[in-house]
């Protein structure tokens, strides 16, 4: 347990420019005290002594501002940074090397039973004010922007943005279709229906007309029903393609 302490205190100082010494970590760092409480709330959870460590939990909670169901497993060198809102569910597993910041929530949707919380992988990283819902995994390295809001799997060394969250980074390659500077495109969904809207205003564009010399006024009608027509097209899918940067 002490060793565990030890490395604890030591990924803060590695983590956080900010910290002090060992003794100001464990008084001044909520995170340190949660997660070390957690230890001994997670061993009398296995041990069938749930009650107790539920209001061991609790009372954790009230002190650190950090709650963390004595069921969910935390790996080593987890850091949770000034940590106040962490909210850990109880089926969730963090792995070793993650860094958590404030008002991060890890858990489910409300409709799972069984496994219902994610698992976070080895070094992933959880922005302020994410969530990562349901029973899915956040790969190995990977960054989850502030305020995202996860709820499909995420393949590592990714970085993720947006509600619902969507990769803007993998392996070091920005694929976000609005960066001009990405090395390797690569297919993304809001770019593909993008570009099929345009093809598709410029098949209507290009549709021939007949010549307005000499039409009688059957033809003319007929060309203005199908003005009217292009237009209602053209006006749809301008509002299809408002929606989709808006979602953007």
């Amino acid at each position: 347990m002490f060793s565990r302490l030890k490395e604890d205190i030591r990924a803060v100082k590695e983590r956080d420019p900010a910290a002090p010494s060992a003794p100001g970590i464990l008084i001044l760092y909520p995170g340190v005290q949660a997660i070390s409480a957690h230890r001994c709330q997670h061993f009398l959870w296995k041990m069938g002594r749930r009650g107790i460590a539920r209001f061991l939990s609790q009372c954790t909670r009230f002190f650190t501002g950090i709650e963390i169901h004595p069921g969910a497993r935390l790996g080593r060198r987890v850091f949770i940074d000034h940590g106040m809102g962490v909210i850990i569910g109880e089926t969730a597993v963090v792995g070793n090397d993650v860094t958590i910041f404030q008002g991060v929530t890890l858990g489910g949707t409300g409709k799972q039973t069984g496994k219902r919380h994610p698992n976070i992988e080895n070094g992933a990283t959880i922005g302020v004010g994410a969530a990562v819902l349901g029973n899915v995994t956040v790969g190995a390295r990977t960054k989850v922007g502030g305020g995202a809001v996860v709820v499909d799997n995420v393949p590592p060394d990714a970085t993720i943005v947006g509600i619902p969250g969507r990769v803007v980074a993998h392996n070091g390659i920005r694929v976000c279709p609005a960066d001009p500077f990405r090395r390797e495109p690569l297919p993304d969904p809001l770019e593909i229906e993008l570009i099929a809207l345009t093809k598709r205003v410029e098949e209507l564009e290009s549709q021939s007309m007949p010549s307005l010399a000499g039409a009688t006024n059957e033809q003319l009608d007929q060309l203005s029903k199908r003005l009217d027509e292009l237009e209602a097209e053209l006006d749809a899918l301008d509002k299809v393609v408002k929606s989709l940067a808006e979602a953007s």
